[in-house]
């Protein structure tokens, strides 16, 4: 358990994100938490970090002047989302991630998926006939329904699995998708995993 540097709430630190100062005093995220040093904690989320910035709050903790980037929220966002896309990257080498509309449509009427990958700039068409085949399955077998990762591109996704462009993906259970289960909540405090712009944003979300 750690205290979060801006709200002073006591979370779990899987929840957090840790930062650490480099050797010239600047503030550095600690995605993994592993860097040496000293290092404070803030809640996974934008809202957290932006009230430890407004405050000052980093001096404080580190008991020292300190050097914060002005773009340091978008930095913790980007390695969030380089930390996901590694995660992919790691699971596609292992065998763990499907690619392409009808091997997840195949993969979907196995068994149940740990996770759904959809491009951000995807179809909503294709994107809508895996939703209610995963939905139906997951009504079948009684098992929670399958969440959905959409805040990346198909560029993004292609490049993290060495393709030029992937629009529809899918994780298999097993410890992949148990790290990512970490990690998601992480992300989803910096970006909408279901982009706001989806016609079918509603339908994602299980608000239906």
């Amino acid at each position: 358990m750690r205290r979060c540097l801006g709200t002073g709430e006591v979370r779990d630190k899987a929840e957090m994100v840790r930062f650490v100062c480099d050797p010239e005093g600047h503030v550095v995220p600690d995605i993994l938490g592993k860097l040496p040093g000293r290092g404070v904690w803030v809640m996974a989320q934008k809202s957290a970090l932006e009230t430890a910035l407004r405050r000052k709050a980093f001096s404080r903790g580190f008991k020292s002047r300190v050097h914060v980037s002005e773009f340091l929220i978008e930095d913790v966002e980007r390695l969030l989302r380089r930390r996901v896309l590694g995660v992919l990257t790691m699971a596609m080498k292992a065998g763990h991630l499907v690619l392409g509309f009808d091997q997840v449509k195949a993969a979907a009427r196995s068994g149940p998926l740990a996770y759904r990958i959809e491009a951000q700039d995807g179809s909503p068409d294709g994107r809508g006939k895996i939703r209610v085949l995963t939905k139906a399955m997951s009504h079948e077998l009684g098992t929670p329904l399958t969440p959905v990762i959409g805040c990346f591109s198909g560029a993004e996704l292609g490049q993290a699995v060495g393709r030029e462009f992937v629009v529809h993906a899918a994780l298999k259970a097993g410890g992949f998708s148990k790290t990512l289960s970490h990690e998601m909540p992480r992300l989803a405090g910096f970006t909408r995993l279901v982009p706001e712009n989806w016609p079918d944003a509603v339908h994602e979300a299980g608000r239906e």
